[in-house]
């Protein structure tokens, strides 16, 4: 019993700990360089993404961080003007905190969607994951929740 009890004290004083940062610590002058990919259209996949960024900015603080969002395939239809508007609401509130979201020109050849039926300030890019691969060359971590 008194093991059990020690093993489980043992895990509660672990579970809470703080989370030690990686030197150096992210700063203004040092942000955490994030890419995420959004390659699906599905609410819910669209929605836990865009969750766990809201999540990275809150911990790290907007000014310590630099995030991009490449959107391709299906996911490209999360920055439709006229797609889902609670998604539509939630990535506007990133772009707030300096959140780049980049379209796929490759994606929208072929779903054939025009630049003007985008949101505002959507940057794009000719291929998604030749961004994704050039933001990890240039020192951003790819991060797939």
């Amino acid at each position: 019993m008194i093991k059990i009890l020690f093993i489980t004290m043992l895990f509660m004083g672990t579970a809470f700990a703080e989370t030690e940062f990686a030197k150096p610590k992210p700063a203004i002058d040092n942000p955490r360089k994030l890419v995420f990919a959004l390659p699906s259209g599905d609410i819910k996949e669209i929605n836990r993404i865009i969750s766990t960024i809201n999540n990275v900015i809150k911990f790290y603080r907007p000014e310590n961080t630099e995030v991009v969002v490449v959107a391709y395939g299906q996911g490209l239809h999360a920055l439709l003007q006229n797609g889902d508007k609670e998604v539509r609401k939630r990535i506007e509130a990133l772009m707030t905190y300096d959140v780049v979201f980049i379209a796929c020109g490759n994606t929208m050849r072929t779903l054939h969607i025009d630049k003007k039926d985008l949101l505002e300030d959507v940057e794009f890019a000719t291929a998604g994951i030749v961004e994704i691969i050039e933001r990890k060359l240039q020192g951003f971590s790819y991060t797939q929740p």
